[in-house]
C-alpha cells in the first residue's frame, strides 16, 4: 500500500477548522506485498481476487469485530476500533484465513497481507480518518513481514492478559516522520511456539555461556600448568638487553600495482624498526560532471517542495562501502568495530557518527578529501538524469532493486553483495534498496529553506540525520529516489549503511 498520505497528520490535506471531533481509536492498517508484481503478473485476476477478499473476508470480519472499515485503497484498507482487543482479534482472523485462501496456489502467486495495529487519538470523518496515530499504524504495517501483524507498545499493554496468543517484542523502532521512537511487538497466534521460541533461544544462550566458562577455564589452566614451564621461563632467561624486533608488515599492492598511501604505526620502542601499514581498498568511485535538476517530489510532505538545485562537479561511490573497505577501518583501530558477514555485502548497522568515523579515517589515509555525499548530491546521483518514479520509470521492475516487492527472492536477514543489480545511468549500484544510506545533512521535515546550490544542510534538528535509499527490508516506495527519512544521529541500526563522495 502507498503511504497514506492524507491520513497523516492533519495539516496538510486534514480536516480545515478546530471543532472536528476527536476519538481514542485502535486502528488496523492493512497492505498487500508485492501488489505491484502481483498486478504486473495478472492485473485482472488480482484485482478481482483482491476485490473478493475485501468482500468476502476483511468486510465481514471488522464488522464482526465491532469495527469501521474507513478506506480501501486498491492494495490495502484502514479501519478503526472502540476496542484494542478486538481490532487485534480481528487481524488474527483475517490473517489466518487468508492462509487458507493462499494454500491451494503457488507461492508466487499468493495474497498476503502485512497488518499494522496502533492506538492513537485521530479525527475521524465520514469517509477519512486523520492523525499520527494512523501514520504509525500504517508504518508499523511497513515494517511487518508479509502474513503478520505487528502492534504498538499502546495496543500490547490493553490486551496483554486478554487475547490468547503470544507476542515478541521487537524493541523500540524510529519509524518516519514521528519523533518518538515506537515500541514494537509482533503477534504470535499461537502462544506455544512463542514459548517455544523463546526456550530455544534460552537453551542456546546456556550452550553458549557454558563454551565461554569451558574456554576461561582452559586458559586458567595453560596458564598456571604450561606457562610458568615454558613461556615464563624463557623470557626470564633471556638478555634483558635484547631489542624488541618486530617482523616488517609488507603493503599490499593496489589496483594500479603500487602501494597506497598508509598511516604509520606507533613503534613499541626506540630499537624497533619503522613499520608500514598495508595499503587501503579505496571504494570505487564514479565521477558526475555536475548539472541542475528538480528535487523531491509531491508523494509525502517531507519531500516538498519540488526544487531547483544545482549539484556541482563530485566523485561518489559506485557500491556502498562493504564490509571489506569498512573492516579495514576497524582494523586500524580507527572505526568502533568489526563487522561480520562476506567482504563484498554491504556494512550494516552503522550509525551516521560511525559513518563519519569511517570518512575522516579514509581522507587521513589516502591524503583525499573523502566525506559523506550531501542529500541534494544523493539524489541527483540516483536521479541519474531522469525525473521518474524510479530512476527506470513510472512502475516497479522486479530485479531492478532490492526491497521486499522488487524481486521474488525470499526475504532474508542480510542484504545481499553489492552490485547484484543494475546500475542506473549514471553507473552507480544499489541506489535505492539494498542498505538504507547516510547523508551529511541534519534532518529538516520538508525542503522550506533547502539549500539550491548542493551543499549540506548542517543547521536544524542535528540530533537526527538524513538517510535515503531505503533498504532490502522496506516496500519499493522507499526505493524512490526522492524518499528521504531519518534516524538518531548516535544510533545504530540493521540496515543502515552509507557510500562515500569526494570533492574533485
Amino acid at each position: 500500500m502507498g503511504e497514506i498520505r492524507n491520513f497523516k497528520s492533519g495539516k496538510p490535506g486534514g480536516p480545515p477548522g478546530s471543532a472536528t471531533p476527536r476519538r481514542l481509536a485502535a486502528i488496523i492498517a492493512g497492505d498487500i506485498a508485492g501488489y505491484s508484481r502481483l498486478m504486473e503478473l495478472d492485473e485482472e485476476g488480482t484485482h478481482g481476487r483482491v476485490k473478493r477478499i475485501e468482500r468476502d473476508l476483511i468486510e465481514p470480519s471488522i464488522a464482526e469485530h465491532h469495527g469501521r472499515l474507513v478506506k480501501t485503497t486498491g492494495d490495502g484498507f484502514i479501519a478503526i476500533f472502540d476496542s484494542p482487543v478486538e481490532a487485534v482479534r480481528c487481524s488474527i482472523v483475517i490473517q489466518q484465513n487468508l492462509v487458507g485462501r493462499n494454500a491451494p496456489l503457488p507461492k508466487n502467486s499468493w495474497i498476503e497481507y502485512r497488518i499494522g495495529v496502533n492506538l492513537g487519538d485521530v479525527i475521524v470523518e465520514t469517509d477519512d480518518v486523520y492523525g499520527d496515530g494512523v501514520n504509525i499504524a500504517s508504518r508499523l504495517e511497513g515494517l511487518a513481514d508479509p502474513g503478520q501483524v505487528y502492534i504498538s507498545g499502546g495496543i500490547y499493554e490493553q490486551i496483554k492478559h486478554k487475547v490468547v496468543c503470544g507476542y515478541e517484542s521487537l524493541g523500540d523502532r524510529k519509524v518516519k516522520n514521528i519523533t518518538d521512537p515506537v515500541r514494537v511487538y509482533r503477534v504470535l497466534p499461537d502462544a506455544a511456539a512463542f514459548n517455544k521460541t523463546r526456550k530455544r533461544r534460552e537453551n542456546l544462550l546456556i550452550f553458549l555461556l557454558g563454551i565461554t566458562l569451558l574456554i576461561i577455564a582452559g586458559g586458567v589452566l595453560w596458564y598456571l600448568l604450561w606457562q610458568p614451564r615454558g613461556k615464563v621461563g624463557d623470557q626470564a632467561s633471556a638478555p634483558s638487553s635484547s631489542p624488541v624486533v618486530l617482523p616488517k608488515l609488507r603493503p599490499a599492492p593496489s589496483e594500479s600495482g603500487a602501494a597506497s598511501p598508509t598511516m604509520p604505526l606507533s613503534q613499541p620502542s626506540a630499537t624497533a624498526p619503522a613499520q608500514s601499514a598495508p595499503s587501503v581498498h579505496e571504494p570505487e568511485t564514479v565521477v558526475l560532471r555536475g548539472g541542475s535538476f528538480a528535487m523531491g517530489s509531491n508523494e509525502d510532505s517531507s519531500e516538498k517542495p519540488i526544487h531547483q538545485v544545482t549539484v556541482k562537479p563530485l566523485a561518489i561511490g559506485k557500491y556502498p562501502v562493504t564490509i571489506r573497505e569498512w573492516n579495514e577501518c576497524a582494523a586500524a583501530k580507527a572505526c568502533a568495530f568489526v563487522a561480520a558477514g562476506q567482504d563484498d555485502a554491504p556494512v550494516t548497522n552503522v550509525s551516521w557518527t560511525d559513518a563519519q568515523q569511517y570518512v575522516t579515517w579514509l581522507a587521513v589515509t589516502t591524503k583525499k578529501p573523502y566525506r559523506l555525499p550531501s542529500e541534494a548530491e544523493w539524489e541527483y546521483a540516483a536521479r541519474a538524469g531522469t525525473q521518474t518514479k524510479y530512476w527506470w520509470g513510472e512502475k516497479l521492475q522486479s530485479g531492478m532493486a532490492s526491497c521486499k516487492d522488487c524481486t521474488d527472492v525470499a526475504a532474508i536477514d542480510q542484504p545481499i553483495k553489492v552490485g547484484n543489480f543494475k546500475p542506473n545511468p549514471f553507473g552507480l549500484y544499489d541506489m535505492g534498496g539494498g542498505v538504507d544510506q547516510w547523508v551529511e545533512d541534519c534532518w529538516h521535515k520538508n525542503y522550506q529553506g533547502a539549500p539550491v546550490d548542493g551543499s549540506p544542510w548542517t543547521g536544524g534538528d542535528c540530533a537526527s540525520h538524513v538517510l535515503r535509499s531505503g533498504s532490502w527490508k522496506n516496500d519499493a516506495r522507499y526505493v524512490r529516489p526522492a524518499n528521504r527519512d531519518s534516524y538518531d544521529t548516535n544510533v545504530r541500526y540493521p540496515t543502515h549503511g552509507f557510500r562515500v563522495a569526494l570533492t574533485p
